[in-house]
This record gives C-alpha cells, structure tokens and sequence, in this order.
C-alpha cells in the first residue's frame, strides 16, 4: 500500500480522502482524552440544565421536525459531501439524505404518541411504567452511509430524552459535525449532540469506556462489537450492537427469473457491496444453477462502473484506497481455496480508474459453503454462488455460518416460502424482494450480527429505561408479613 493515500496523519488529524480520485477533501482535528472528559462534562451538565428530558413529548417532537426542516433545506450540500467523503453514487447519497430526513420525522411522531403500560393490579394499587432515558449516550457509526447512520441512532436517542456523543467512523468524519450544526440550529439545547472524532482504537475506546458514558450503541464490525460488548458487561451498562452480515440470496426453480437476477445484481453491487445486508452468498436451485448464474454474470458484466458524479454510473469506488486492498486479498483468498472468477476479481485501469480506489464487480462459483470466502464478510463488491438440492440443504448451507443478519427468497410458492423464511436464521427476511428496510421496521440479527434491534418503536424504548410506578390504594397499614 506503500504511496496510497491514508486516512490519518500522525499529529492526530484525520485527512479525508476523495476515494474516486484520491484528492484531499478536508481535514479533521482528533479529539483529545482531555477533550472527551469536557465533552461528558458538558453533555451531563446539559441535561440537568437545559430541562431536555423531562420537556414534553410534543415540544421535543417539535424541535426533531426542525432538524429534518434543516436536513431538507441541505440535503443537496450534505448528498455531495458524504459522495466526496466515501464515495457513494450521487443518487444513493440523495437517498441517503432523504433517509436521515425521515428519521427524524418519524421519531418525531413516536416522541408525540408513545405510550406505556397500565399494569393489571394483583393487589390494592394503581402500577404503570414510565420511559427514562439513559442519561449520555455514546453514538458510534460506521463509514459506509454515514449521515444515515448517524440519524438512526441519533434520532431515537435525543427523542428518548438523552444526550449524545456521536463518533463517525475515522474514514467518514466530514456529515456528523454538520448534523450536529443543524441540531443546534434547530433549538436542540446546547451540549446535547457533541461529535467525537478519531480513530476507534484510541478515542472510540475511550468514549466507551468513559465512567460518564451509560449506554453505548454501535454499528460495525463484529470484532469490534466483541470489543465492546466485554466493556459494556465489565460496566454493567447496556449496549445495542448491529454488527457484520454475510446474507444468503436464495433463487427456486420456480422464482420470476428477471425479477430475480435484478434483485440477486442490485442487492450485492449496491453502495458498491459496502452494505452489511449485502447479499453476498448466492444460493440456487441446482436445476436452473447454471443458467441463472450465466445471466447475473452478463448483467454484472454491464454494470457502469465510474465517477459517483456521473448520473450514470451504478457502481462508484469503495471508500477508501486501504479498504480496497482488503477486497484484493479477499479475493486471492477465495482463489487460493478453488474459486473461479466468473467476472471481475481485478482492479480496473486507465483515466479515471487509475486514480480512484474502484474495483470491478466480482462473481466466483466453485467454493464449498465452509471456505472462508463463503464465511467471512468481504464487505465488497464480490458475490460467491453456490447450488442447493432443496429445501433443506438451502437451509443447512444458509444457516451454516456465524451471521444472521437478513436474507431473500425468490419463489412462487407461498408455503415454501413461509416455511425457509421461519427456517433461516435471520433479522430480516425479504420474499421476492431485496434489501427494503425502513424508519417503522424493526432492524437487526441472529447470532453474531446483532443485540437488540434498531428502527421502529422499539428503537426509541432501545434509549429509554423502564420504570415501574405503584399508587397504593390500601385502607389498612401495611402489616411486616404483608
């Protein structure tokens, strides 16, 4: 990797890098230790002072709609920034806008209508519970759509009452300070949405360390969470994790072909494989095997592979120069244990490509379920197919890794489709469609793709502890033995 462009300098700066012509975007200021205590500091005099978590519901909601207001009026400014800070296609940056916009909203509503519990009395009482927040919640986020990401989570935490400190992955630092500008903008007291910058090993470990800190959620990958899940049980404070995938994306003889090969295409190639829901393991009824997997290779084949600002392209460069040679040896991997390359498996070259970290979109067949490459998350533009029998062999090949994060069904016969959907391990489950996922819908996984679930209702009690309030009722004294 020797001349590539890196993320971070040695004097604690983080250098944003355009990864689809390896220009300097901006630079950005690492957080110190120091720094860190003042911002916990801060965040926790905040909360006492500003009256944020007990004002009610409806004028919290109110400020959350004026930070989507905010996204709304920027989202073009913001779209162009994350494509130049991880290189997204423009249009799934714009979507990606519209997403952190939506959340907002939507959080906005459950801030307005939740509602909690009147318990049944088994005595002389009145119980009912309450949501509390946490207090500070500490907001760690991936590279890969990062002012999504940063929404998802800091949407649902500020409605729920807490305060946040937000930690952008190293690779993408440049959309959080800016969504913390709009939330000041939009009246969100002072202290409540502070953004921590640097590298996960030094100040993200500190931040979830950090005695101040009384919950923590994270996306990323799994060895990460494990990190963190282990500092978590050691301060016996929650922590919500949505980690890595390996998803199948299975195809019955009986499946809409075309429907299926645009969705099998869409769902790996997307945000250029760069999606933990990618379904990288193609699964195929071995009587159209070879005949389907011909025609996702054509179809992968005449993918347009360029500038994210091109209007045409549909796959743009990974997001950084580093994480590309990881593809690469991803790849070799996959070649070492017999796979074949049935288009892709290089690097393109000449204009534009010589400069950007762009790889072209990969197919391999050939591979056993167990090797590596069928395992281990690529987190790239590299789609590995396999043939099943049946049912149950989809199953025990679908099922048979650490991951269970979401997967597709392609077929017309809905009880067949009941029965794998139940059967496969797995947070999402898509029947003849791919990689949907909305603000009102539940996210997350089995096994090792997740703790807790993200989105949806329950992505707003995920910040908000529960309580339990009792009103006696009792005529008589209560007696010792009572």
């Amino acid at each position: 990797m020797d001349g590539l462009p890196t993320q971070q300098s040695e004097e604690e700066e983080l250098i944003s890098i355009d990864p689809a012509d390896g220009s300097e975007v901006a630079r950005v200021r690492c957080t110190t230790r120091s720094e860190l205590d003042q911002m916990v500091a801060t965040a926790q005099t905040a909360l006492e002072n500003s009256g944020w978590k007990r004002l009610l519901p409806h004028r919290r909601a109110a400020i959350l709609h004026k930070i989507a207001d905010g996204i709304q009026r920027e989202k073009d400014t913001l779209a162009r920034l994350q494509m130049r800070d991880n290189g997204k296609p423009l249009a799934e940056c714009k979507a990606m806008a519209e997403s952190a916009i939506g959340t907002f909203r939507y959080y906005a509503s459950v801030c307005e209508t939740m509602e909690t519990d009147v318990t049944p009395p088994r005595s002389e009482y009145v119980s009912l519970t309450v949501l509390e927040p946490y207090g500070l919640v500490a907001c760690i986020t991936p590279w890969n759509s990062p002012l999504m990401n940063d929404a998802t989570k800091a949407a649902p935490a500020i409605a729920a009452g807490n305060a946040v400190l937000l930690k952008p992955s190293e690779d993408s630092p440049l959309l959080a300070p800016e969504l913390a500008r709009i939330c000041r903008e939009a009246g969100l007291p002072a202290g409540l949405l502070q953004v921590v910058q640097g590298r996960g090993r030094d100040i993200g470990a500190a931040l979830v360390a950090h005695p101040g800190v009384r919950m923590i959620s994270f996306t990323g990958g799994t060895h990460t969470g494990r990190a963190i899940a282990k500092v978590a049980a050691e301060r016996l404070v929650p922590a919500a994790l949505e980690l890595g995938g390996k998803s199948p994306h299975a195809v019955f003889a009986d499946a809409d072909i075309d429907s299926a090969v645009a969705a099998v295409v869409a769902g790996i190639f997307g945000s250029a494989g760069q999606s933990c829901v990618a379904g990288s393991r193609l699964f195929v009824e071995r009587r159209i095997y070879r005949e389907f997997v011909d025609r996702v290779v054509k179809r992968t084949e005449r993918l347009r592979v360029g500038m994210p600002s091109e209007p045409t392209t549909e796959v743009g460069p990974l997001a950084s120069f580093h994480h590309r040679e990881r593809i690469k040896r991803f790849v070799e991997m996959a070649k070492a244990e017999g796979g074949r390359i049935l288009c892709g498996g290089h690097a393109p070259v000449g204009g534009v490509y010589d400069r950007g970290a762009f790889y072209m979109p990969t197919v391999i067949e050939g591979l056993d379920y167990r090797a590596r490459a069928c395992q281990e998350e690529a987190f790239g533009p590299v789609l590995v197919a396999l043939p099943f029998e049946d049912e149950a062999d989809l199953i025990m090949q679908g099922n048979g890794t650490a991951f269970g994060l979401a997967c597709g069904i392609w077929t017309e016969n809905f009880k067949r489709a009941w029965r794998v959907g139940r059967a496969l391990e797995a947070g999402s489950v898509w029947i003849n469609c791919y990689k949907i996922s909305v603000t009102s819908s539940p996210f997350g996984g089995f096994k090792d793709s997740s703790l807790g679930r993200e989105k949806g209702l329950g992505g707003y009690r995920l910040y908000s502890q529960v309580k339990s309030i009792f009103f006696g009722l009792q005529d008589q004294p209560m007696s010792v033995t009572r």
